[in-house]
């Protein structure tokens, strides 16, 4: 682990020590930005290199998933934790989002600082988008602060004009 905590276990660049892991998640937590395909969620959380891990509570704010007896769900789909792996993932009260996401086989970076992180969506869904044609929906202000969204006008031709100074 990069970085430390005073009485952590050191372990070899990339890998976690499971004592290592523990003691970071049991440390008050702190803000941390996370941005993914639901906006941006500013959640109490602990980190370690490569772990994030949130309560139950923040990791369904944050992402839309929830953690249950059956397994990690988000609607109708339970993605199930490895049982040989569950340490990974859950820690008591706390659940590791990081290992989920790489688990689901999206991806997730993060900042330096651990402070920031960015939990994306994998090409497949991606290109599955793009394949649709259906543009993303957004919301804009107009020159008099009133608010536009693209979903306001579905079904009809819309012309977006954009600029950009680079």
């Amino acid at each position: 682990m990069r970085g430390g905590v005073e009485g952590e276990v050191p372990t070899a660049p990339g890998s976690v020590d499971f004592r290592s892991r523990h003691l970071i998640a049991s440390l008050p937590g702190i803000v941390i930005t996370i941005l993914s395909e639901r906006g941006q969620a500013e959640v109490d959380a602990a980190t370690s290199s490569e772990d994030l891990w949130l309560s139950a509570v923040h990791l369904d704010v944050a992402t839309g998933w929830t953690f249950k007896p059956e397994g990690f769900c988000r609607g109708d789909v339970c993605v199930p934790v490895p049982a040989v792996r569950a340490s990974s993932f859950v820690d008591g009260d706390r659940v590791n989002v990081a290992a989920l996401w790489r688990h689901l086989g999206q991806p997730v970076v993060h900042s330096d600082d651990t402070k920031h992180w960015y939990l994306g969506e994998g090409a497949a869904e991606r290109g599955h988008q793009l394949a649709s044609l259906d543009a993303p929906d957004f919301t804009l202000p107009d020159l008099d602060g009133r608010l536009h969204s693209l979903s306001d006008h579905r079904g009809k031709k819309v012309f977006l004009a954009t600029w950009a100074s680079w």
